[in-house]
């Protein structure tokens, strides 16, 4: 069929054409933000869930419903080894100049300013002397510890935004890369706003381990935060991800074809993107018949294995590439450590090491104590098929 009329958005954090099964969270993160910008208490959330789950684009429905809702909205991507305070500056400054420019709220904001240029130095965060004319204010976020300066800053941003009528959210994705300080001291800001009163809300995604680390860094980040799970999508919520797209082309797909799709990718949203995708552009149509689909099975591992999973594994060393592959060879997870160990011939107490890199590294986590799963779902599908070439 025309691959120029194809609905299917296969990208990292593309919007796919019919947003299946995540009303129940848009919802509930509309109410946490109606909530806050009147004053009522509301909780900041955390999506969870593993590669490929659709969070990144939560994250970005998430910041139109905030946007509606009348919040000014700063969206970042935590990198590894990234400071939390480099990551927020230039967002607080945007924030802070935006509200500067409201009557009501420019005296505060202009205060914030200032308590920024002092935060920037204390933190040595290079500024390209873009507030060289700005004093820093003295006393104002300018301690060096980041658990007391940030708070300062989200509470002047958060006054100003309610004198001024708006509300400010902040969307942080992969927040398992912020170190423990940084995370502790997010905990906290959000902490004092909730206390306060402030229209200031996090919404903030990673993966599964996102909620030991959080509540690790501060016991009190489980009453503090919700924790929707971002998992594969039931089969009603599957099978509307991708029929409805198509017949809004005006093309169909046959019973069994979907029954197929939905069942093999086991309804992982970018799994079914990648395959609805691939079956379009190759059936004859104007129905996507189930020989089709099965057909277009092959092409789909194939950008699969050479594009999502491959660019994981070239992260990994060769001994941490031996580390999961065992796990892979075991079938599929969660896995005990003692196997992995026993499968590699190895001592437990050697595995330390390698199992902390690659969770660090995004790969795998921590399902239960002495148990570990991949954060790429079916990943160990696709290293039991690479199998010879590891």
């Amino acid at each position: 069929m025309d691959p120029y009329r194809n609905p299917f958005a296969p990208g990292a954090g593309s919007r796919p054409p019919e947003l299946a099964g995540r009303d129940a969270i848009l919802e509930a993160a509309r109410i946490s933000c109606g909530r806050a910008i009147r004053g009522r208490s509301a909780r900041s959330m955390m999506l969870l869930g593993l590669r490929g789950t659709g969070k990144t684009v939560l994250l970005n429905e998430v910041a139109r419903v905030a946007e509606s809702e009348g919040y000014l909205v700063s969206k970042v991507e935590a990198p590894e080894g990234e400071s939390l305070a480099r990551l927020l500056y230039p967002e607080m400054r945007k924030v802070m100049r935006s509200l500067s420019t409201v009557a009501a709220a420019r005296q505060i904001a202009e205060r914030g300013l200032k308590g920024l240029r002092g935060f920037a130095s204390i933190f040595k965060i290079d500024v390209g002397g873009v507030e060289l004319s700005v004093e820093a204010e003295p006393g104002l976020a300018d301690s060096g510890d980041i658990q007391y300066d940030l708070p300062d800053l989200f509470g002047v941003i958060g006054r100003a935004a309610q004198v001024a009528g708006k509300g400010w959210i902040l969307l942080i994705d992969e927040v398992q890369y912020l170190s423990s300080e940084d995370l502790s001291a997010l905990i906290v800001s959000i902490h004092r706003m909730s206390q306060d009163s402030l229209p200031v809300v996090l919404v903030g995604a990673g993966l599964p381990q996102v909620a030991k680390l959080a509540g690790e860094a501060k016991s009190y980040a489980e009453r503090l935060f919700q924790y929707p799970e971002v998992g594969a999508l039931d089969d009603t919520a599957a099978r509307r991800a991708v029929q409805l797209p198509i017949e809004e082309e005006e093309a169909s797909i046959s019973t069994g074809a979907l029954t197929e799709v939905v069942t093999r990718t086991q309804g992982y949203p970018f799994f079914l993107q990648e395959w609805a995708s691939v079956a379009w552009n190759n059936a004859e149509g104007p129905e996507i018949s189930t020989i089709e689909v099965q057909q277009a099975y092959v092409e789909t591992l194939a950008h699969l294995d050479s594009g999502f999973f491959k660019v994981r594994m070239d992260r990994l060393t060769k001994a941490e590439v031996a580390f999961v592959n065992a796990m892979a060879q075991l079938g599929d997870g969660p896995y005990a450590m003692a196997d992995i160990a026993t499968a590699m011939d190895r001592k437990l107490s050697s595995l330390g090491p390698a199992r902390a890199s690659i969770i660090s590294k995004g790969m795998i986590y921590s399902t239960d104590h002495g148990y570990l799963d991949f954060t790429v779902p079916l990943f160990a599908d696709f290293m039991r098929r690479q199998a010879p070439n590891y």
